[in-house]
């Protein structure tokens, strides 16, 4: 029999166990060191969870002091939005303005008429221009459909087409501009002006027989004064009626009003009737007087004070079919005040007869001056024949002041500030350019969150009392869950309750600001330990002695809305005018977070040791591998030694009794 100890083979003695137990012995030290591993990963976890939550701290507070503070953000708010927006930039200075759009930037637009569908576009150059730039291309001939596709894609953001069933059974081609503004007409060149005519697109303007439209047509020069409580009706000529009548025209003119003084005299009762003197009687040097006479009179009442109207509605227009459109109010002022109306809005293509007076006011004359209606458009190079749109320019009023610019988008008007032109309207629109205290809240709010948060990691890491964790009442249960398996994992840091009580000190301290009478403290704008909404119970609540902030969102946006600069000094201020934030609470938060989060800092020097014990426990394992290995495999070979050596005693004894059993029957036999 083999003395080769072979691995699987079930022995007689059961050496594998008897191995296997006597190797659990010596694996013992292995086993603490991989537990001790655990449990340097886990605390190193630990530290690395306390980091996140100092750097997300750090991070939120250093934005309400940086320069990209949220303090500097400007948001523009307009009073209609379906007229007017703007966008500002943090360079834009507060500020409110008054607006109002005559009329917003278009493109050219052009429709053809109904086509069959089965039209083809011939072959040959086609050329389009738009404003300045020109684009020209060879096409072979194809269906509609294809020449769209081919004329959008060659158009290079310049020119569009598409395809409009306006009637049912048959396509009309749609050819438009998308660069807006009077510059930047459409016009047609070589095949696509062929291809213009013979759908009905239009044709070029001077080939169109129709006249140019003046530039302007005038209906009053010199003022025309209409007293309080009168009405007057000025004509439009012919030449004004006719231009009156065209898409796109303005109506201009110069007004004024003058305040006539009311007169205060306050009415005294009259005097009433004179009645003599009665007369006397003397006799013996005794006078007798009659009795005065008397008239009684009614009972005096004063007159009521003179009526007084006050209407500033005091124009329209009257048409050719005797329908009237009311006119924007006035300017009160006594100096002429210029207007300018879009009359796309007013006559729908009707034609101005008149312009209506009717002066209601008992206290006011109103004068009017230098009534045009003006053609703002050049004549166009091209003559639609349906035109869905005309190119015009954007035409916005900034209090008094006329803007026009090719785009409705308008940037260089009011610095950091983007003014979008949306609709035309007669009423003015408010701009109102201001901090966006949105952003500032949110930032605030964030840093809130953040810091309870991290007071939160740190009172359960530091504290072994379960009812830190149950007061956390925002937690999931897995939440809950994970936090008692470190509940006072770090009861004995002192340093960590030290940052604890730093970061305490931070958010309830005063610190100096412009204002730092009326607010110094978090507390003064609505944020503490122990802040009492409206309607909460007072008492002893456990939960306020452990740090966490809590917020009023009334005070907050109160305070927000008076004292925003105060606000930011208090969360970061420039004392000695260094132009370096040396105060405030967010500079204090960020002072004593930072030693713990920065490379090299307390959070990498903890999580770098822990590394390195264990990396030495690690190394400790190997060896210790390495001499269980060995040892297994000594015993191994000893228990095999001894199984062979017993089985050739047993294999010697079994040849024994059968040499002894061998010579007995053989001595029998004899």
């Amino acid at each position: 029999m083999s003395d080769i100890y072979i691995p699987g083979v079930k022995s007689r003695f059961n050496t594998d166990t008897l191995i296997e137990d006597l190797m659990k012995v010596e694996r013992i030290p292995k086993d603490r060191a991989e537990k001790q591993i655990e449990t340097l990963q886990t605390e190193k976890g630990y530290w690395q969870e306390i980091g996140r939550r100092v750097g997300s701290l750090r991070e939120s507070v250093r934005s309400l002091y940086s320069f990209q503070n949220p303090f500097s953000e400007r948001i523009a708010r307009s009073s209609d939005e379906s007229v007017l927006t703007a966008t500002a930039t943090r360079q834009a200075v507060e500020q409110e303005r008054s607006f109002s759009v005559r009329q917003i930037a278009r493109a050219d637009r052009f429709l053809s008429n109904p086509l069959d569908t089965s039209f083809r576009v011939p072959e040959g150059n086609y050329g389009f221009k738009v404003g300045g730039d020109e684009i020209s291309f060879n096409y072979r001939g194809g269906t509609l459909k294809d020449f769209t596709e081919v004329l959008s894609r060659r158009g290079r953001g310049k020119i569009q087409a598409s395809i409009v069933s306006v009637e049912k059974g048959t396509q009309s081609l749609l050819v438009e501009s998308l660069v807006t503004g009077a510059e930047n007409r459409l016009s047609f060149s070589g095949a696509a002006e062929g291809l213009a005519r013979s759908l009905g697109l239009g044709e070029p303007a001077e080939e169109s027989g129709d006249p140019p439209l003046p530039a302007k047509a005038a209906v009053l020069e010199a003022p025309r004064t209409v007293p309080a409580e009168n009405t007057a009706a000025i004509a439009f000529p012919e030449d004004a009626r006719n231009l009156s009548a065209n898409r796109g025209m303005i109506l201009s003119f110069e007004t004024s009003t003058k305040i006539i003084p009311q007169d205060n005299t306050v009415s005294l009762p009259p005097p009433g009737p004179s009645i003599p003197k009665t007369g006397s009687i003397s006799y013996g040097g005794i006078t007798i007087e009659n009795d005065v006479s008397s008239v009684p009179l009614p009972e005096w009442e004063a007159p009521p004070p003179p009526r007084r109207v006050d209407d500033l509605a005091i124009l329209s227009l009257r048409f050719t079919d005797n329908s009237s459109a009311a006119l924007p109010l006035v300017g009160d002022s006594s100096s002429f005040v210029p207007s300018k109306i879009n009359l796309d809005e007013l006559t729908g293509g009707k034609t101005i007869a008149s312009m209506e007076v009717v002066n209601n006011n008992t206290h006011r004359d109103f004068s009017i001056r230098n009534i045009t209606v003006v053609n703002p458009a050049p004549p166009p190079a091209f003559k639609p024949g349906n035109a869905v749109s005309i190119a015009q320019d954007a035409i916005i009023d900034m209090e008094g002041i006329e803007i026009k610019r090719p785009s409705n988008e308008i940037s260089d008007l009011i610095p950091g500030v983007t003014v979008i032109a949306r609709a035309p309207s007669d009423r003015p629109v408010t701009l109102n350019v201001e901090p966006d205290r949105e952003a500032v809240k949110d930032a605030i709010i964030s840093m809130v969150g953040n810091y309870n948060r991290l007071m939160a990691e740190l009172n359960v890491t530091t504290r072994a009392d379960e009812r830190v964790i149950q007061e956390l009442s925002y937690l999931s249960p897995e939440e809950q869950s994970d936090l008692r398996k470190r509940l006072g994992v770090f009861s004995g840091d002192s340093m960590l309750n030290q940052f604890k009580n730093g970061l305490q000190q931070a958010v309830s301290g005063a610190y100096p600001t412009q204002a730092e009478r009326d607010l110094a403290m978090l507390a003064q704008i609505g944020i503490g330990t122990d802040v009492r909404r409206s309607g909460a119970t007072t008492g002893y609540d456990p939960s306020r002695l452990r740090g966490y902030l809590e917020i009023d969102e009334k005070v907050l946006d109160a305070a927000l809305r008076k004292d925003l600069p105060a606000i930011q000094q208090l969360f970061g201020y420039d004392t000695d005018g260094d132009l370096i934030v040396d105060s405030g609470v967010a500079h204090a938060l960020e002072g004593l977070s930072k030693p713990y989060v920065e490379t090299g800092g307390i959070v990498s020097l903890k999580t770098g040791t822990l590394d390195s014990k264990i990396s030495q426990e690690q190394r400790r394992i190997a060896t210790l591998d390495r001499q269980l290995e060995a040892k297994e495999e000594s015993l191994k070979r000893q228990y095999g030694r001894m199984e062979s050596a017993y089985n050739r005693m047993e294999a010697m004894g079994t040849s024994l009794d059968n040499f002894s059993r061998q010579a007995d029957s053989i001595n029998g036999r004899r």
